[in-house]
């Protein structure tokens, strides 16, 4: 069973929008997860629109891939690096704790997650 990085159960960030690297809502992650969704945080229209401006336009809906695109308040599994970078930016979302993958922790530290701890 997946933990979290608080070492309990991991719980599932959302199913509306369904996240996850597998689409299960679950921050789970494996080996063909090279971008560690890890991190299970509420989007911000500050950290949006900081991701836009790194290239990685999530507001935009892509039918395509199914994608309606995100909102602000909507939950999402981040790139655990992605979020270290907005939080180094001052943009980093509040992030779910419960439902943080412990994998996560390879790239951030507990501190840093606690500190945007969604309240």
């Amino acid at each position: 069973m997946a933990k979290n990085v608080l070492g309990t159960p991991l719980q599932s960030c959302s199913t509306q929008p369904l996240t996850g690297f597998t689409r299960n809502g679950c921050c789970e992650t494996g080996p063909e997860d090279t971008g560690s969704h890890t991190v299970c945080a509420q989007v911000t229209e500050e950290f949006l629109v900081f991701s836009q401006s790194r290239g990685n336009d999530l507001s935009t809906p892509r039918p395509e891939y199914g994608f309606e695109g995100l909102k602000p308040g909507d939950r999402w599994c981040l790139c655990a690096a992605r979020w270290h970078e907005a939080a180094e930016a001052g943009f980093a979302p509040p992030v779910i704790l419960e439902a943080t993958h412990e994998r996560a922790l390879e790239i951030v530290s507990l501190g840093d997650l606690k500190y945007h701890e969604l309240r």
